[in-house]
């Protein structure tokens, strides 16, 4: 945050990172839930996965995206700069079953904490330097395999052998060479292979702190 602006006179960034089904959204949903969806402008990082429709589809399945560069961080900062100056962005939708961005956007208009949540959150410079809170949830690698398996499997049209195919040849190499070396620009760091509602009640009542609640 730059010297000369204060909480006050713009909107409260909060990153919260963390491996791959480490429970990212559930810290983040309580947080909504505790300081109000009306107040929080909340982004995912995996809505701004490249595009790669220009690509046959067994070719996309392949993608590493798990690398920094499988998302554009570019367009990211735009949307959070505008949301600071007071005006709306327009977030994409991105299709997990297909690797394509959809022609569909969802309006999100500036209010005063903007949630933004992802693995590579942290990696970025440019990111790290717009946040007032770092938050890495830091959570068993067995854990998050275990529930990145029941969720791709469930949610994304997965099979069982693609999951874990695509966990050892890009998640986890590039967990252990770019997210869990993020961790360490984090604020608070949150244990959380299971619920820690002392962690939440904490971070939360930093927020409404913050806010002047």
């Amino acid at each position: 945050m730059a010297e000369n602006e204060t909480v006050a006179s713009r909107p409260l960034i909060i990153g919260v990172a963390g491996g791959t089904s480490a429970g990212k959204t559930t810290i983040s949903r309580t947080i909504l839930e505790r300081v109000g969806e009306e107040n929080i402008a909340y982004i995912q990082h995996d809505s701004y996965y490249r595009d790669l429709s220009h690509l046959p589809l067994e070719e996309r399945r392949r993608a590493n995206f798990d690398h920094p560069k499988a998302l554009e961080n570019g367009l990211l900062l735009q949307h959070l700069r505008a949301l600071v100056a007071g005006q709306p962005a327009e977030i994409p939708v991105y299709d997990f079953t297909t690797y394509v961005r959809l022609a569909e956007t969802i309006p999100m208009p500036p209010r005063p904490v903007i949630l933004l949540e992802g693995i590579l959150i942290f990696v970025d410079r440019r990111l790290r330097e717009l946040m007032d809170i770092k938050v890495y949830v830091d959570t068993d690698p067995d854990i998050r395999l275990i529930r990145r398996l029941e969720r791709d499997t469930r949610e994304r049209g997965r099979t069982l052998h693609s999951v874990i195919e695509q966990y050892m040849q890009t998640v986890r190499p590039m967990h252990l060479e770019f997210v869990e070396p993020s961790k360490r620009y984090a604020d608070i760091i949150v244990p959380a292979s299971n619920y820690n509602p002392v962690a939440l009640e904490m971070i939360c009542a930093r927020i409404e702190r913050m806010l002047g609640k």
